[in-house]
Formats: structure tokens, C-alpha cells, sequence
């Protein structure tokens, strides 16, 4: 019998709150095409599969983890041995899909640009991250915590902060509490500019969160009748989702070539 011990390059923090996990997989809409990132002992897993889901996949990275998968589920129980980071979500499933993970802090920002990058075939997802992870992207504008994946992630998902969870429930446990937040995707298709230039423009509007957007994007050297427009005398952090969206129209309008690859 495998047993497991957490190995910190994973940040591997187990979740053993069986009342939490039920909570989570209970907060799945789907019941077909879903992904588990980061299975670990299974805990998840165990209730995924009762669910009876269609084309159900768990993706783990550690060797001791997938043998223990192999040894407490049936064996035909598709297990992905692979880096999430690296794994090419296209492959996956024939259409639209869902993702459920407690998400190893180490890489939830990475992991949340990845489904950001697979927008148009990620139907839902619920995810257990770290408690300001969690409350920074589903923060609205006027607000600190509001920032480049606030604004990156609520273009695209409808989202919504579900329950926080204690240190507690993990072995071993975190230094901070978690969060379980579910992204529904809304029916955002098209913006009028391509994702890649809409996220440099948020990106280089929050890089000096005090200054204002006449500032921020100086170096882009638009036009000084555009900047005399208000919203330029506003800071990032102020703007919502539509003015990003409308900014980052106009400048696309100006110079198709204003910001480097």
C-alpha cells in the first residue's frame, strides 16, 4: 500500500475535509467532459465518480500519487501523468469542457492564464485556491485587490467566491486559508481586438497601480487629443470591465502596431 508524503516543489497541501470536498464536486453544473487537476489522494475523485460523469480525466504529476490512484480506483480510470502547465487542453475532449481542482498556490495564476488561453472550449470550472487568489479575481473595480486577472478572467467568466476553507481540512496545512471559486462562461465570444492586445493593454495600465492611465500608458505615445479623454485621469483599478474593453478598442484604432510583441 503506497502511502503518500507531500512534496513541497508540488506545494502539495491534501484537502481531508470530506464535508468540503462534497461541496466542491456538488458545485459542478456538468456531468460530462471534466478534468480534475491535481487529484492527489483522491479525494475528489471519489465523489466525481459517483457522479457517474461522462469522459471523466484526472490529471496528477506526482509518480506516488498515480500509484496510489491506481490501487484505491478502478482501473478504468483515465490518469494523465503529466504537468497541467504543459498539458494541451485541445486534446483532451471532442467538444466544450469542464475543470474541478484544489489547485497547488504555486501555479494558480499560471494555471488561471491557461484557462484564460482555452476560453473558447472551457465550459465551467470550480477550483479550491488560496483565499486572496480567490477574492482578487472575483474583486470589483475600486477596490485594491482589483488587478490584471480580475479584469482578464471577469471578460470572460461569470464568476463567484462560494465558501472559505479553514487550514484545517489540508494535511499538511497551509499557512492561509483557501477559497472555492466557480467560473461559469458567459457568452463573451469577441471583444473587437485580439486577447493578446486587450492583456498587454490591462497589463501595462495596472504595472504602476498609483499613476493614472495617462501615465501608466505613456511610452504608447498616443495621440494627446485621445489621453484628453476622462477616463485617462482615472487609475486602473478604477476602470470596469467594458472601459478596459473600450480602451483597448480605441488604441488597437490608433496604432495596430502601438505595443511590442
Amino acid at each position: 500500500m503506497t502511502r503518500i508524503k507531500n512534496k513541497k516543489k508540488y506545494g502539495q497541501h491534501f484537502l481531508n475535509n470530506e464535508e468540503v470536498a462534497v461541496r466542491i464536486v456538488n458545485l459542478l453544473s456538468e456531468k460530462s467532459n471534466i478534468i480534475e487537476i491535481g487529484s492527489g489522494k483522491g479525494v475528489l475523485t471519489k465523489y466525481l465518480l459517483n457522479e457517474k460523469i461522462d469522459n471523466f480525466i484526472v490529471n496528477e504529476i506526482d509518480n506516488d500519487c498515480i500509484v496510489y490512484l491506481k490501487e484505491h480506483f478502478p482501473n478504468n480510470l483515465k490518469i494523465i501523468h503529466e504537468d497541467v502547465l504543459n498539458l494541451d487542453f485541445s486534446l483532451l475532449f471532442k467538444s466544450k469542457f469542464s475543470i474541478i481542482s484544489n489547485l497547488p498556490y504555486y501555479i494558480s495564476s499560471q494555471i488561471l492564464f491557461k484557462i484564460l488561453d482555452n476560453r473558447l472550449i472551457i465550459s465551467e470550472f470550480v477550483i479550491l485556491i488560496q483565499k486572496e487568489v480567490g477574492e482578487r479575481i472575483c474583486s470589483n473595480y475600486n477596490n485594491k485587490s482589483y488587478g490584471i486577472l480580475s479584469v482578464l478572467m471577469q471578460t470572460y467568466f461569470n464568476l463567484n467566491l462560494e465558501f472559505i476553507v479553514d487550514p484545517i481540512s489540508f494535511n499538511p496545512k497551509p499557512k492561509v486559508y483557501s477559497a472555492v471559486v466557480k467560473g461559469i462562461r458567459n457568452e463573451v465570444m469577441d471583444i473587437g481586438v485580439d486577447y493578446n492586445f486587450y492583456k498587454k493593454i490591462i497589463k501595462q495600465s495596472f504595472q504602476n497601480r498609483r499613476k493614472t492611465l495617462r501615465n501608466s500608458l505613456k511610452n504608447l505615445n498616443l495621440p494627446l487629443a485621445f489621453i484628453k479623454n476622462n477616463i485617462f485621469s482615472k487609475r486602473a483599478e478604477q476602470l470596469k470591465i467594458s472601459e478596459f474593453i473600450w480602451l483597448a478598442i480605441e488604441i488597437k484604432k490608433i496604432n495596430h502596431e502601438i505595443l511590442p510583441n
